[in-house]
């Protein structure tokens, strides 16, 4: 059950019948009223504004639809208080019982408890990682990669049916670089000394397999054709080659991409999807011959007017209109972009997501404008961007630099601490401030360490389940048992709140998802991890809190359920995160 919704129900329910009575005007739209959890606790267990909302519409003060409300909503048998404060906020206690029955709708609703319909099946497109094929893919990345994923799985629990796409960006300059330092390496590997990687070359030992491979596959042959006979050749297996490595290096985060879209498909056997979107922008009157004015800060002895193919993306909030083709004809790196863009509407995509590094934040104006004016405004298209991450050991920084070859990768990273440790640690900021992932941190055992605690709280949950098995000779704790569970015997403070916090979980998915932020599950599961393990030390403390209660079966397993319960949704909230739930943890 999603309270929230439940709630809001109630409310609205109990407005319905004061129009229906004369006390409101039955022409009042009631769709925009909610029900939130309040700050101070001690204002209730949650309150509405719908009385500041609908006051102008009624032409009636806040306060005194508050009251009608108030006296309306309190005939409800599940509500203990209703109480009116401030402007003409109402403030909501329900019985525990209400409560108590949370426990039963989760242990009900097992894995699909939290899921909800706002997608609608809608098509969704969620592009992530998209890095360029010239190596292995390094810190910077992963955060990308994770965020991207995590936000995948997010938008399918609430309803979408998601797409996960990569574009490889197989088309450009520095796919011609990597060919030649692939066939620098492919002499190498046939015995020569190629003594120091020329500037400008990628020096990573990564691309030695590659030129070991075509030294295999063709022998001496390369090196008696010129240039433009052995690059084609060399481009794809350099590509191939990168693209195994990256998709080795996404499968050590456990990240699976739907569709990998080749940049260079826009162009290939008869395609001209690049042209297409142009053509239709220009239909629509957004193309033109022109001169850009000189970009600020430029040299005015460097700065040549030359006319080019401008798209008209000032109409749609950028700052400059875009050059889209060179004054030689040639297309701009922009234009396959909006090509590649064009072709996920063709695909059927009206809802958008790419999820950016934060040396893109300058290019979300242009895309969005496209994206605009290529569906007439009528797709959903959102630009999420993953800000820097700084690595640190014991405290130290971690240098990387991709074209020295000296970088930090990915997989170094999961190597070193683990799977859950480095995706759990991506997602436990937002993704638009920057990131200190420290090495030594993130694999210490204490509440510092946010997936430790977590992943604690599921395995101390369990443990919690086998130590009542032994506790009570063949007590069975199946969930039928756990339905029939007298859940009134959970009254105790600390309880209530753990139930509490269990019952925000749908509306949690919801906020999440509609917001594109899946740190938020994050920071829910470490103030639920928090919550369950402050209660087993208040059991410490006083004997009868404990969740196995000594010679009282009837409790133990109201208990167990209210664990249950807990586990589960933990679980469903690491599996979102893409984190194991452990059983139990040394």
């Amino acid at each position: 059950m999603n309270v929230f919704a439940h709630v809001e129900g109630l409310i609205k329910t109990a407005l319905e019948s004061l129009q229906a009575d004369g006390e409101l005007p039955a022409e009042i739209d009631l769709a925009s009223i909610e029900a939130e959890a309040p700050r101070d606790k001690g204002h209730g267990d949650l309150a509405t504004n719908a009385a500041l909302v609908l006051a102008k519409k009624a032409k009636m003060k806040p306060r005194d639809i508050a009251e009608k409300l108030k006296d309306r909503i309190e005939a409800n048998a599940e509500i203990e208080k209703a109480d009116v404060a401030g402007p003409g906020f109402l403030n909501l206690t329900f019985r525990p019982e209400f409560w108590q029955a949370i426990v039963l709708s989760i242990i009900d609703a097992a894995d699909a408890y939290g899921r909800a319909d706002l997608g609608g099946g809608a098509k969704m497109n969620v592009e992530y990682v998209s890095a360029n094929p010239t190596g292995p893919m390094h810190v910077g990345h992963c955060r990308g990669a994770v965020f991207g994923d995590a936000l995948a799985r997010l938008l399918e629990f609430a309803g979408y049916d998601v797409t996960r796409e990569y574009y490889i960006n197989d088309a450009g300059g520095q796919i011609d670089v990597l060919a030649r330092s692939a066939f620098l390496r492919y002499r190498q590997a046939l015995g020569e000394n190629i003594c120091e990687i020329p500037e400008g070359l990628y020096p990573g030992d990564y691309l030695k397999p590659v030129g070991a491979a075509l030294a295999k596959q063709y022998g001496e042959a390369l090196t008696e054709m010129d240039e433009a006979q052995w690059m084609p050749v060399v481009r794809v297996k350099a590509i191939e080659m990168m693209m195994a490595m990256i998709r080795e290096d996404l499968a050590a985060l456990n990240i699976n991409h739907n569709v990998f879209f080749s940049e260079a498909s826009l162009q290939a056997d008869g395609r001209e999807r690049i042209g297409e979107a142009i053509e239709s922008l220009k239909e629509k009157g957004l193309i033109y011959q022109g001169v850009l004015p000189k970009p600020k800060g430029h040299d005015d002895g460097e700065w040549e007017e030359r006319e080019q193919t401008l798209f008209r993306s000032t109409e749609f909030g950028d700052d400059v209109d875009r050059a889209i083709a060179k004054s030689d004809g040639s297309y701009t790196y922009f234009a396959g972009d909006i090509g590649y863009h064009y072709d996920k509407l063709q695909r059927g995509f009206t809802h958008l997501i790419n999820v950016f590094g934060a040396d893109h934040i300058g290019y979300i104006k242009r895309m969005k404008s496209a994206v605009t004016a290529l569906s007439d405004g009528k797709a959903d298209f959102d630009i999420k961007v993953c800000q820097l991450v700084k690595l640190f050991r014991a405290g130290q920084p971690v240098r990387m630099s991709k074209r020295a070859g000296t970088f930090v990768t990915l997989r170094d990273v999961v190597d070193e601490v683990g799977r859950d440790p480095v995706r759990f640690m991506m997602l436990y900021r937002k993704n638009d401030a920057s990131l200190d992932f420290d090495f030594a941190k993130v694999t210490e055992q204490s509440k510092d360490n946010p997936v430790f605690y977590v992943q604690y709280a599921h395995a101390r949950s369990c443990s919690v389940f086998r130590n009542a098995l032994e506790a009570f000779d063949g007590l069975d704790t199946s969930a039928d048992a756990l339905r029939a569970a007298d859940l009134s015997k959970l009254t105790d403070e600390g309880e209530l709140e753990l139930i509490k916090l269990l019952a925000a979980f749908p509306r949690l998915v919801e906020g999440a998802a509609r917001a594109h932020e899946p740190h938020r599950l994050a920071f829910y599961l470490y103030e639920v991890a928090s919550a369950l393990h402050a209660q087993w030390a208040r059991g410490n403390d006083s004997p009868q809190l404990r969740f196995i209660a000594q010679g009282d079966v009837g409790l133990t397993v109201a208990r167990l359920a209210m664990i249950a319960a807990t586990r589960q949704v933990i679980s469903s909230g690491l599996d979102l995160l893409g984190v194991e739930a452990p059983d139990t943890m040394r």
